[in-house]
């Protein structure tokens, strides 16, 4: 007798009943798996870190401070310690030296020094995880220079007299202002390639010129370092203005927002880009000289100076969020936001002074330690927070709800 062949479908039973045709499909869905995998991760970001660091407190810097600009001065005491202490909070957060291919410091003594200390904080017990024959040294990222005025006290009486309180400040403040020029005669000056004045968009000029020739290649294409591109972090210390230049660069900061942006002594402030375009990935959150990639490192130490810097908005909240132990899925339990807001108040000058702390406290007796709340949640907290504040001082914009995206 002649057999009649099935015509059922794939799904049938009887089909599906023969192991021959079950190892076929089988083999089919692991096939199909894989590929979905390879797809999805082909289609995965890339993403390289760049840490920014302004140098410790140097011997010019304080209440009496100086224009410093290209004048080798060393670090304080105290500077040597905010470097230290910046060395062990970005060691904290997952970044030990050994994940750190490249640092770039400037010429000048208090920027390098800066470098190797927390370089040698970052690596804790493992000091043979780094070593200093990482550090590259480039002129181009001097501090400013500030011509005929490099070395007066930036209160001098005698000089605010000649040129005017106004005009400081334009020349301290604006792209475009630069001082006289110093001449030969002048106690500070130096021979090319130190300039003889500069300007912010001078400065800046030079500094695009280190990002695009040597820091950017570092980050995204170098060969031969301990990670790729897709992993890796590099450090650049440097100095106010020149780093201020470079995240004015990346933020696209407006020309008259630019004075607003102020970069604190040794708090690290991180960018990631997506390799393949450099490109700033973060969200754009809300900060006192506009929209910012950055994501500023806030710890018990320096939580005032990221306040003053940051003054408002979405940068500020994100960084306590971090602070506080959030995790890679931007979410955080009750438990790790009251441990977070115990080790903010261990210690630190002005803890208090960091509005949002008193915030997040308020928001932390809301939540029973099991609680796991997201970064969108926190901030509908926290503007509740505000809103049942008795300060009549606090700007009503000082936090923002929006979707903040990857980290």
């Amino acid at each position: 007798m002649m057999r009649m062949r099935c015509s059922c479908s794939l799904a049938s039973p009887r089909w599906r009943s023969q192991p021959h045709e079950q190892a076929a499909e089988a083999g089919a869905l692991v096939l199909q798996s894989t590929t979905a995998a390879a797809r999805a991760k082909s289609h995965r970001r890339s993403v390289s870190t760049l840490i920014l660091l302004r140098h410790g407190q140097s011997q010019w810097n304080g209440p009496d401070s100086r224009f410093t600009g290209w004048c080798d001065i060393p670090l304080t005491v105290r500077g040597r310690v905010e470097a230290v202490a910046a060395g062990q909070l970005m060691r904290s957060r997952g970044f030990k030296a050994r994940r750190v291919c490249i640092a770039f410091a400037s010429d000048l003594q208090r920027s390098h020094e800066t470098c190797e200390l927390a370089l040698a904080s970052m690596a804790g017990h493992e000091q043979n995880t780094w070593s200093s024959e990482r550090i590259r040294r480039d002129w181009r990222l001097n501090e400013r220079h500030y011509g005929a005025v490099q070395g007066k006290f930036k209160e001098d009486p005698q000089l605010i007299a000649e040129y005017g309180t106004d005009t400081l400040h334009h020349w301290r403040r604006s792209l475009h202002g630069k001082p006289p020029p110093m001449d030969e005669s002048h106690p500070y000056y130096q021979p090319p390639p130190a300039p003889l004045t500069e300007s912010l968009a001078d400065c800046q000029k030079r500094v695009l010129e280190c990002w695009e020739d040597s820091i950017a290649p570092a980050l995204f294409e170098e060969q031969g370092l301990p990670f790729s591109p897709d992993k890796r972090a590099i450090v650049v210390v440097a100095h106010a203005n020149t780093i201020r230049s470079l995240m004015a660069h990346f933020d696209q900061v407006p020309e008259d927002r630019i004075p607003k942006l102020h970069v604190p002594n040794s708090v690290p402030i991180l960018y990631r880009f997506e390799t393949s375009t450099r490109r700033p990935i973060s969200v754009k959150l809300e900060s006192a000289h506009g929209g910012s990639h950055a994501r500023w490192m806030l710890s018990a130490e320096n939580n005032l100076a990221v306040r003053q810097a940051v003054q408002q908005g979405g940068t500020l909240t994100r960084a306590l969020f971090d602070a506080m132990g959030a995790n890679k899925d931007l979410t955080i339990s009750g438990k790790e936001l009251e441990m977070g807001v115990r080790e903010l108040l261990r210690d630190g000058d002005h803890p208090v002074d960091c509005v949002v702390l008193g915030v997040a406290q308020r928001v932390a007796r809301k939540l029973s330690p099991d609680d796991v709340i997201h970064i969108s949640e926190f901030e509908k907290l926290c503007q509740e927070g505000v809103e049942g504040l008795s300060l009549k001082h606090l700007n009503p914009n000082d936090y923002v709800s929006e979707e903040y995206g990857e980290y």
